[in-house]
């Protein structure tokens, strides 16, 4: 400050310099408004099927949030303070590397509206390829079971798009089981020679009967045999998130119970199109499959 005086002003004497600098430096110092409201994230990447945690932030105390990120509607949550409110979005794996938008409309406890916008780069990432060997009416089922087939499908997108507004998982993700994961999320099938849709989850080993464990509180929406998948259950966690459990040997719960995160719901098994005992989870976002793993390090369970 007393620099940019003397420089400014070069007639004044050492003393007056001073004197003037002092009057200066008491002055407060231009504020800067902080904006209404801010984004910021959290991922482990920002690439196909990560999830990302968004993050918004206000002057004051806000009511509501909406918007969306990646190309589709998030469903938001209050934070710990009412100034804060997140997101936990899901990145689909069709999504294509680049620029991406994620527009915010918040309201404060008043009802003033606020609104926001960021811009996230998805980055390019690829996935390896199996090739499984399984009946062959998995790979191309007869024509006696398609109607089931399509039912099943419809059911799934009924109950996976049916988006509760509570969110449940309050206390964080968990392993289901406590087996290795021998299968990643986005690997693409080859089954039997002809290749298929990339695997929208993770295989944890495990023998036949070893107790399959909530991954996080949810309400049961489904408990029932599936083509593809054999015995399955569904819980909804709110606010999007949905853990889809699958090929086991038994389910222990019904359609409408609320479980807690480590409560037993059923056992590993090898029903469905499987190779072998183990238990397949898929974890959705929103309309995005993710893969588990990214949801445990951004909101694994701390106990």
């Amino acid at each position: 400050m007393t620099s940019l005086c003397r420089r400014g002003l070069p007639g004044l004497t050492a003393a007056t310099a001073l004197a003037a600098a002092g009057v200066l430096s008491a002055r407060p110092a231009a504020q800067v408004p902080p904006p209404p409201l801010t984004i910021s994230h959290d991922a482990r990447a920002v690439a196909p099927g990560e999830a990302v945690l968004l993050t918004f932030q206000a002057a004051r105390g806000l009511a509501s949030v909406r918007g969306t990120a990646f190309g589709h509607p998030f469903s938001a949550y209050p934070g710990a303070d009412p100034d804060t409110w997140h997101a936990l979005v899901g990145i689909d794996l069709s999504t294509s590397p680049g620029g991406s938008e994620v527009s915010v409309e918040a309201r404060h406890a008043d009802g003033a509206p606020v609104r926001a916008g960021a811009r996230l780069t998805v980055e390019a990432k690829t996935f390896a390829t199996r090739r499984l060997t399984v009946a062959p009416e998995f790979v191309t089922p007869p024509a006696s079971v398609q109607a089931r087939i399509e039912r099943e499908r419809q059911l799934l997108d009924r109950l996976l798009s049916d988006v509760s507004p509570q969110r449940l998982w309050t206390d964080g993700f968990g392993r289901p089981v406590g087996g290795e994961v021998i299968s990643v999320f986005g690997v693409r099938s080859v089954f039997n020679g002809e290749a298929r849709a990339p695997h929208r989850g993770i295989d944890f080993r495990g023998a036949s009967g070893t107790p399959v464990r909530a991954p996080a509180r949810g309400r049961v929406v489904l408990a029932e045999d599936l083509y593809f998948s054999g015995s399955s259950i569904v819980l909804d966690h709110g606010v999007g998130a949905f853990s889809l459990l699958a090929h086991l040997s038994r389910i222990d719960v019904r359609p409408g119970t609320l479980v807690s995160r480590g409560d037993v719901v059923g056992a590993i098994g090898a029903t469905g199109r499987v190779t072998g005992p183990h238990l397949h989870w898929t974890l959705r976002i929103g309309p995005a499959a993710v893969d588990p793993l990214s949801v445990l390090a951004l909101a694994g369970a701390r106990r």
